[in-house]
């Protein structure tokens, strides 16, 4: 018996030809204007590809280089003040004298303060305009620094209110500044958010005997200048360096920084007042100085 089919040829299906293939056909040869289009494309590739290592290098290796500097002008800096606790500090080009803290950043922030505000000098922390008053002094202590990258030490500025403290330490003291009112608040603060136990020592610094509020009328606790608006740091802010007599001073501290993140076209500045001076005899370092004043304002 047979199974079925047996019979049946087996069938055989035969090769496709090369002839029976469509041959694709290639791409037009480009024309002067697709050369230029896929050349430019190239480029703007390759020019990416520059800005991106270039942002990386800005943003993380640089920080990479300022957290070794900043390490070892700290253990410098410690090293000073066990030597020798003179009344002021010796300021030298791009050498810590001060370290600054900012409670509301964490008990963990704090960087020296270098004096100068050159490339050098703002590669390990902040930097201290020179010319500009030291710690505790009547005037303005003046305090640059990086938003991004190099450390940013004042990358999270525009994040302070009011009232949020900053603290200078210096071989001797701690100085407590508190910001000044905002622009929005100067009206009413006596009885608003003046009055509260975080803003005590935080006036408007207005002159209410002078129409206008006197030589501070401009001064308030953020503000968005130009670069070139350097009157920022003035003995008394944005008024002529010998607007006030130096006995007749608040004691400021600025802080600037570019403005917005990423970009150089204009400076944030913050401006605070000072409303405590702390002796190392009262508190010898900072977390006891945390613990005396409760921790962030």
């Amino acid at each position: 018996m047979t199974s079925p089919g047996a019979d049946q040829p087996t069938e055989v299906i035969p090769a496709v030809s090369a002839t029976a293939v469509a041959e694709k056909k290639p791409p037009p040869p480009l024309g002067k204007g697709g050369l230029v289009i896929r050349t430019a494309g190239e480029l703007f590739i390759t020019l990416g590809l520059i800005v991106l290592l270039f942002m990386v290098y800005e943003v993380w290796v640089t920080d990479l280089f300022s957290a070794e500097k900043q390490s070892e002008a700290s253990d410098q800096l410690d090293g000073d003040w066990a030597k020798d606790r003179t009344l002021h500090p010796e300021l030298v080009d791009g050498k810590a004298f001060a370290r600054i803290h900012i409670p509301s950043f964490g008990a963990d922030f704090n960087f020296t303060i270098q004096e100068g505000t050159g490339e050098d000098a703002l590669a390990v922390g902040p930097g201290h305009y020179k010319g500009t008053a030291l710690p505790g002094e009547p005037g303005n202590f003046g305090i640059a620094g990086h938003r991004v990258g190099k450390g940013a030490p004042f990358n999270d500025l525009d994040n302070l209110n009011s009232c949020d403290e900053i603290v200078i330490e210096t071989h001797t003291d701690f100085y407590l500044y508190k910001v000044l009112p905002y622009d929005d608040e100067i009206k009413g603060w006596t009885s608003g958010k003046g009055a509260k136990p975080a803003c005590k020592g935080v006036s408007t610094l207005r002159d209410s005997s002078v129409p206008g509020g006197g030589a501070y009328d401009q001064t308030v606790g953020r503000k968005i200048v130009l670069p070139s608006q350097g009157d920022a740091v003035n003995p008394v802010p944005y008024k002529p360096a010998d607007a006030l007599p130096k006995a007749q001073r608040a004691s400021l501290l600025t802080l600037t920084t570019c403005h917005p993140k990423f970009s150089a076209k204009q400076r944030l500045i913050i401006t605070s007042v000072l409303t405590q001076q702390v002796p190392k005899s009262q508190a010898k370092d900072y977390d006891t100085l945390l613990a005396k004043i409760g921790g962030a304002s």
